[in-house]
This record gives structure tokens, sequence and C-alpha cells, in this order.
């Protein structure tokens, strides 16, 4: 299973808003509590990956999943899904290059949302 996110985040600001219908305040609600959760759900992800927990580790690849594709990240949307679906069949341990490839893209949508 090849995974992939060399692809660099862009932000798409009008698709997101059409979705939205326009409201750029709602817009700017969800970049401010995706910018200011990034840390806990990059350390969500850590913690469960440590522990072995595999119960966690797919609800919160659930949750940066939904987060991800809110922000029409489709390629960290896609890898949050297989770091879900393999937690949900028991594999955690193998996941750390996933996991870390997701906190990077957290954090790097983050920086993007920041800026703009």
């Amino acid at each position: 299973m090849e995974r992939n996110m060399a692809v660099p985040f862009v932000l798409d600001k009008a698709l997101i808003l059409d979705r939205l219908g326009g409201d750029e305040e709602i817009f700017a609600m969800m970049v401010g509590m995706f910018v200011q959760d990034v840390d806990r759900n990059c350390e969500t992800l850590a913690t469960a990956l440590a522990s072995g927990d595999a119960t966690e580790l797919r609800r919160e690849a659930h949750t940066v999943k939904g987060l991800l594709a809110t922000f029409s990240d489709e390629a960290g949307a896609a890898e949050a899904s297989i770091v879900e679906q393999l937690a949900r069949d028991g594999h955690v341990a193998d996941q750390a290059e996933a996991v870390a490839g997701l906190q990077q893209r957290l954090r790097e949508i983050a920086a993007v949302l920041s800026a703009g």
C-alpha cells in the first residue's frame, strides 16, 4: 500500500466558501478552531500510537480525516482513512510513519490557514 502526501496543500478558499454558502464568518470560525486544535490532534495521535491504543488511534484518525476533508485536502483525508482502517483492524505499531505524516500535514495546513 503506497502512502504519499508529497502533494503540497493548497487552500482553495473559494471552493470551501462555496460549500459554506459564501459565509466568511463560518469559514473564519472553522479556521480558528482548526488552528487552535492542531496541537491537541497531533498529541492525541502520538499518544494513541505510543500506547498502542487502536481504538483511540482509529477515533482520532477519523476526526483528522473529517478535518482534512473540511479544507478539501483529499490526499490527507485519504491517508487518515488508511490509518483509521488499519487501526480498526488492530494495527497500531506499524503506523509510526503514517501518523508522523498526518501530524506534518495538520501542521502544514494550520500554517497555511494562519498565513491566509
